[in-house]
């Protein structure tokens, strides 16, 4: 996986609304040992990182993530900023995640900063 499609097909897994298909690409990107952290999860492996990811779906539906304008990668680790909104709207929530990448180039971790959130 070259770093330039990292952001891309992270954010497709994220945006996959079809189970079967979310978990093809869940285990396409992550190692089966992965492990996924945020301030609202704490997760390992693909069907607890493919729950996470319905979870969020189901929290602000119809909302798409897209790539945020930060992205910088050294070694097998990179930072990224990404979006999650109505499409070509305004986005409600902004993140900031890591990620470690394996020896095979999937994800090895993920750890995940919410940066802008709806208040109540």
């Amino acid at each position: 996986m070259t770093a330039e499609n990292l952001v891309e097909r992270y954010l497709a897994a994220w945006n996959e609304t079809g189970a079967d298909a979310r978990a093809k690409l869940v285990a396409e990107l992550w190692t089966e040992e992965a492990t996924y952290t945020d301030p609202l999860a704490d997760v390992a492996g693909h069907a607890g990182i493919a729950a996470v990811i319905e979870g969020a779906q189901g929290m602000f539906p119809g909302f798409v993530f897209t790539p945020g304008e930060m992205y910088e990668a050294h070694h097998r680790i990179a930072r990224f900023t990404w979006h999650l909104g109505p499409a070509g709207e305004e986005p409600v929530v902004v993140g900031f995640d890591v990620v470690e990448l394996a020896e095979d180039g999937r994800i090895a971790r993920v750890l995940g900063f919410l940066d802008k959130v709806p208040t109540a």
